[in-house]
């Protein structure tokens, strides 16, 4: 048996998989083109099943990453391969597990669309405040830059939340932990012109104690917010495809940009764990270069010795 060759050993895994876990075709065929290019990758260095060993595999996993395949990718292959392995190892076939010791990165999060400073003050001026619905969707659209908010918190904020002499705004976030966040002038002055003009004409004399309110005085939802910021952003050149979430993400990486520490952000979030606030540290080269030549103690030794 120690003399079986890849063909026939990926022919019986596959076989094996077909009859004991009942895969659908598409599986199996995934399965065995990710078997069929580890086989040709042992077949032409003349790696035998029984002499497979973890430097072989990180050799695959290198050709892999050779040709372009995403971390996703190389793990589903991987993911393949053990597989095989493990049948491996039940006929005897193998007497050690070679992918003990491989392990692959975890994925990398996807980085957070953010918007540009300039983007952000074209979106709120693409928006007509002539009108009552103007007037609360930049009201909404100021509130949710200036202070991070999820669309969520945003649309059940009720009325007394806003402290517009404090500037301060009260959220009730996940897990129902209410978090106290400052908002800037330019909030504060669209919220003014909202409560006073905006929001009235909307309830029409009706009664509510929800902040921000669509027509005959029904709460908003972050299903209308999301359509009426996007009709919003379409004025705007680089934004028809924007989501409401990148003002969260602009709010977060602005602040850091700035130079706010990321314990005062995490608390501003509202995030739990500050391993989920450090997804925001992406800043840009330019901006590290020049908090390098600012702080650093030997970065401008040469304009010293001028």
């Amino acid at each position: 048996m120690n003399d079986l060759g890849w063909d026939d050993a990926v022919e019986r895994h596959l076989a094996r998989l077909a009859a004991e876990r009942g895969l659908a075709a598409n599986s199996l065929d995934s399965y065995s083109r990710d078997l069929a290019g580890f086989s040709r990758f042992c077949l032409e260095r003349k790696i035998a099943p029984a002499a497979l060993d973890a430097p072989a595999l990180l050799d695959y996993l290198e050709t892999l990453a050779e040709r372009g395949l995403s971390p996703a990718t190389q793990r589903r292959h991987l993911a393949s391969v053990r597989g095989l392995v493990r049948e491996l190892l039940e006929r005897k076939l193998l007497e050690q597990d070679p992918t003990v010791a491989i392990k692959l990165r975890p994925p990398s999060r996807p980085l957070p669309d953010t918007l540009g400073v300039s983007q952000i003050e074209a979106l709120i001026e693409a928006i007509d405040t002539t009108t009552a619905r103007g007037l609360r969707d930049r009201a909404m659209l100021e509130l949710a830059y200036g202070s991070g908010l999820r669309v969520s918190e945003l649309v059940n904020l009720r009325l007394g939340a806003v402290n517009l002499e404090a500037r301060m705004v009260v959220v009730l976030g996940k897990g129902g932990k209410e978090r106290m966040v400052p908002f800037g002038s330019g909030a504060r002055r669209a919220l003014l012109a909202y409560l006073k003009n905006g929001r009235p004409e909307l309830l029409k004399e009706r009664r509510s104690n929800v902040l921000f309110v669509a027509r005959a005085g029904r709460p908003m939802t972050r299903q209308a917010f999301f359509k009426n910021l996007r009709n919003w952003a379409m004025g705007v050149p680089g934004l028809d495809r924007m989501h409401p979430h990148a003002l969260r993400h602009s709010f977060a990486t602005h602040l850091l940009l700035g130079g706010a520490d990321l314990r005062s952000v995490q608390e501003m979030l509202g995030h739990a764990d500050i391993s989920t606030t450090q997804i925001y540290t992406h800043l840009t080269r330019t901006h590290l270069r020049r908090v390098h030549r600012t702080f650093h103690p030997r970065a401008t030794l040469d304009k010293l010795r001028k």
